[in-house]
């Protein structure tokens, strides 16, 4: 066991522009492991400097990653069969990007979301009105919204980073429809419609298309059909059906894949692609 006092050296001799210093101590850091996160997590919070939270982020992920995947591949072995496992699923692939994301804090926002609602949702007369209220307050009240300028980053795809910035991909942005719609008992599901993730809402008169992507519009059926023909896809009914909750998931990593190649990002693609098999040898 290192002392407490050797860690905060390394940690202090991250800032040294000796590029021998800086291997060694990356490589003294990785020797120490899960013992020396909490103060590069604090030394992280304190630099100013972007490339420098950059390189600590970076070796608290290498130090952290086969205790998340552990923790991960946990989850998904226990099944991911229902929008709670989902939502711990999810939870834990943000921990990819930040491994001392505290989990529980962000599963409580989405408790208080569910509150705020939750009233307006008891008292509406009827599905219709539930559905809307539900909409308004995530697209309109909340302010979520589709990631038009910078569409492929991961960030977009994280759904902690999706909560604090209030931006995302159609699925990521599908998520926060889907579990506030669980701690409501609302039947919201997910669409793996090629291209564009959406929402489904069946009640009990109709069911309803809707594109998270587009601040909660309704579509109908016609629209996405033509949206998949003009992408070259031809439209099978199968793309409208809903999604189970392991072709989420699955549907998740190939966006983070997808972000991270276009970033360069090889060991992550792969580290990702490994993950992804897992959950798809699982779905069979």
């Amino acid at each position: 066991m290192s002392s407490k006092s050797e860690i905060e050296s390394l940690v202090y001799l991250l800032d040294d522009p000796d590029p021998y210093i800086h291997t060694e101590v990356k490589n003294r850091l990785f020797e120490l492991g899960e013992q020396a996160v909490p103060l590069l997590d604090q030394h992280k919070s304190e630099v100013e400097g972007e490339e420098e939270r950059a390189l600590i982020r970076e070796i608290i992920q290498w130090i952290t990653y086969s205790s998340v995947e552990e923790d991960f591949l946990d989850i998904i072995e226990g099944g991911v069969n229902n929008l709670k496992q989902l939502e711990d699923a999810v939870f834990i692939l943000s921990r990819f990007e930040n491994p001392t994301l505290r989990e529980r804090e962000y599963k409580q926002k989405l408790d208080r979301f569910a509150q705020m609602i939750g009233d307006e949702v008891r008292y509406s007369l009827d599905d219709s009105q539930k559905m809307h209220a539900v909409l308004d307050y995530v697209f309109t009240d909340l302010g979520f919204t589709g990631s038009t300028t910078d569409y492929y980053n991961p960030e977009n795809s994280f759904l902690h980073r999706v909560i604090d910035r209030r931006e995302g991909l159609p699925i990521s942005l599908a998520l926060i429809v889907l579990f506030l719609g669980r701690r409501l008992n609302l039947p919201f599901y997910g669409v793996n419609m090629p291209i564009h993730f959406m929402l489904k809402y069946k009640g009990e008169v109709e069911e309803v298309m809707i594109d998270p992507f587009d601040h909660g519009k309704l579509v109908n059926y016609n629209q996405c059909y033509y949206f998949l023909k003009q992408n070259g896809v031809e439209p099978q009914s199968t793309h409208f059906e809903t999604a189970d909750e392991t072709e989420i998931l699955a549907r998740c990593i190939r966006n983070l894949i997808n972000s991270y190649k276009k970033l360069d990002k090889l060991d992550t693609v792969e580290s990702l692609k490994k993950l992804l098999s897992t959950v798809e040898m699982l779905a069979r």
